[in-house]
């Protein structure tokens, strides 16, 4: 039998600030002092800024700043039950007239814009052009791009993929995870592989159920700084994590699809689901994150090199 894996003083780090990250994206509407998350993290009032800044590569307010903005857009991208003002209010801005300043500043739209444009998004997306979707969107201020009509939104962006899609209410699950910060694609794979499976060998979990959570959208956030958590369920007994982190997911109402296909065509699956199936569905996306499931051993087909995932988005009534 292997010998237990401990955690090292740099694991122990990276559990402390994923702690404070986690604090941080539910109480986004709340104001949130270095003081407070200081203590989160269990590091020292004085130097957590230093700290924070040199394992992120940016300030704690820069951080605060762009996952307050992002959380309303995500918001706004989710339907027009909630005004400009209530996703302001929700995303910790004190008043809507701000809010639309700064909203404009990062994403060059007022929110109103966002929201109108989240299909041309999504489209954007889906053809590959994640670093500048005003190629897609048409803006104005770009001489030469003219509008992609809505008719060419729908027959470029995910061509003739159809998958079936149920709704059903996951149970809650308690998991180790392993938080990774970089692009997503290859890299993902690669952190399973190197990361994940070695740390479920040394721990006799065989054949686990595994959940994907990408929490970033690549469209709004930088790519070096998309946050993704590479979750193993456990046994109720469980208790030798060693570098992992221990979470719960909530479970919950979910709109769940088989994926099968190539690694790649995942995102246009995603896209499908959310542009295609949701807004004819009655339902729309909660503030839960997404989730990709599967299980090792029937993960990839070894004759065809095909990806099978369950495909989950977080849903209520409309």
């Amino acid at each position: 039998m292997n010998a237990p894996l401990f955690a090292s003083p740099r694991d122990e780090y990276a559990r402390r600030m994923t702690r404070v990250l986690n604090y941080i994206d539910a109480h986004l509407d709340q104001p949130l002092e270095l003081a407070q998350l200081a203590d989160v993290a269990n590091f020292s009032r004085f130097h957590f800024h230093r700290i924070f800044h040199a394992w992120m590569g940016e300030t704690l307010g820069d951080y605060l700043r762009r996952r307050r903005l992002e959380k309303a857009a995500f918001r706004l991208s989710c339907g027009p039950v909630e005004t400009v003002l209530e996703t302001a209010l929700a995303t910790g801005f004190g008043s809507g007239e701000a809010f639309a300043r700064a909203f404009k500043a990062k994403f060059g739209r007022t929110p109103s814009e966002w929201r109108r444009d989240t299909p041309r998004r999504l489209a954007a997306q889906a053809l590959g052009h994640h670093s500048n979707p005003d190629q897609l969107l048409g803006n104005p201020d770009q001489a030469g791009q003219p509008p992609m009509r809505d008719d060419d939104v729908s027959n470029n962006m995910t061509g003739n993929l159809t998958m079936e899609v149920v709704i059903t209410d996951l149970p809650a699950v308690r998991v180790a995870y392993f938080r990774h910060i970089g692009p997503y694609g290859p890299g993902i794979t690669s952190f399973w592989r190197t990361v994940v499976a070695p740390w479920m060998q040394s721990r006799g979990l065989e054949a686990p159920l595994c959940i994907g959570i990408g929490y970033d959208d690549p469209s709004m956030t930088p790519a070096d700084k998309c946050r993704y958590d590479a979750c193993v369920a456990l046994p109720e007994d469980f208790t030798d994590t060693g570098a992992a982190d221990i979470a719960t997911l909530p479970g919950g109402r979910y709109a769940r699809a088989a994926f099968t296909g190539e690694p790649a065509g995942i995102a246009d699956a995603w896209t499908w689901m959310t542009r295609n199936w949701l807004p004819s569905s009655g339902l729309q996306c909660d503030d839960r994150p997404c989730l990709e499931i599967f299980r090792p051993e029937t993960a990839v087909d070894p004759e065809t090199g095909a990806m099978r995932c369950d495909l989950c988005i977080p849903v209520r009534p409309l």
